[in-house]
């Protein structure tokens, strides 16, 4: 079993940043936001063990007598949202439209067993084992938002002001921003996933869109005119490296568009995506086949298929895209 380290700082004052320290499924950014009465966390790790590391550096780092009294969650994907059970007494607070992505998802009763029953031998089998045996549900309880909101939020941590805005269907069908203004920082949830030239990422998976949706956030939290922004997954970004995720995130749209238009598959459209090699640097190609599949729904109409089913999909395309690697350095 793979070892998921995380790294936990200081990126602003009473402002922690939680981030693993290895690309891949599951492996979320989390923050803190703490002060001499009271803290809040911005989403939490995947498992009962990572939640409870969080947790051991949150306390680390606390005044005596302080505790996590609520938690932020950005939007209902298990990796930032099913950790919370380390803290049974906080407040957790989300979208109301993220309600509908927690009906989507299985629960983590059903994700672990399901990774108990599935053969390892089959390319669904050996895909989920690779990227998410690592994480343990087996004594993870379902998740229930205790506040839900639509439009905008003011919280207060101390003095610190907490700005919490919701937005139309993105990444999933409830996502929202954090805006911390003092600190000129932003939590985003997966409405990015960062890359830097020196530290690459991987290719972001959206599963409600359309890619408008997504680029608007983009802009969106641009223009609160943070210097900070702390994405779901993936190293700190700066206004420049969010501006070219932007960019990404057009091109993809543009792709897909285009390859709509001529009448080409989904899963050819994004092979062709893939073979393009625009973005090399970027891990889980396969993740191009979800978020150019929901933006051909958006042009369709089309209904979205079945976690499972889409998740046998992408390690089709994986165990492809590995092959022609391979045969490429032959």
């Amino acid at each position: 079993m793979t070892t998921r380290s995380a790294n936990f700082h200081s990126i602003a004052d009473g402002v922690y940043a939680w981030q693993p320290q290895q690309r891949g499924w599951g492996l979320a950014n989390c923050g803190l936001v703490a002060s001499d009465t009271t803290a809040l966390w911005i989403d939490t790790p995947y498992d009962r063990k990572l939640a409870g590391q969080f947790l051991d550096r949150t306390r680390a780092v606390l005044r005596k007598g302080v505790t996590v009294d609520r938690i932020l969650v950005t939007h209902a994907n298990g990796d930032h949202m099913w950790g919370a059970g380390v803290l049974p007494d906080a407040e957790l607070i989300t979208t109301h439209e993220a309600l509908h992505h927690i009906a989507y998802e299985p629960t983590p009763e059903q994700q672990h067993s399901l990774l108990k029953t599935l053969d390892p031998a089959s390319d669904t089998g050996s895909y989920l084992h690779e990227h998410f045996g690592c994480f343990d549900w087996s004594d993870t309880p379902a998740i229930q938002p205790d506040t839900v909101f639509t439009g905008e939020l003011e919280l207060r941590v101390g003095d610190i002001p907490v700005q919490v805005s919701s937005l139309p269907p993105a990444h999933t069908s409830g996502d929202l921003i954090v805006h911390l203004p003092t600190r000129s920082t932003v939590f985003t949830g997966d409405i990015v996933f960062g890359s830097t030239a020196t530290q690459p990422g991987d290719h972001p998976v959206h599963w409600a869109g359309p890619l408008g949706n997504v680029i608007a956030a983009v802009e969106r939290v641009l223009a609160t005119g943070a210097e900070t922004i702390v994405p779901g997954h993936g190293p700190l970004l700066t206004r420049y490296d969010l501006r070219a995720h932007a960019e990404y995130l057009g091109h993809v749209r543009d792709r897909a568009h285009a390859l709509h238009a001529a009448g080409v598959p989904v899963a050819d459209a994004a092979q062709t995506v893939i073979d393009e090699r625009r973005y090399p640097e970027l891990g889980l190609p396969e993740r191009l086949l979800v978020t150019i599949a929901t933006e051909y729904r958006h042009l369709d109409g089309s209904e979205p298929p079945a976690m499972l089913e889409v998740f046998g999909r992408m390690a089709g395309l994986a165990r492809q895209h590995g092959a022609d690697n391979a045969a490429s350095t032959v």
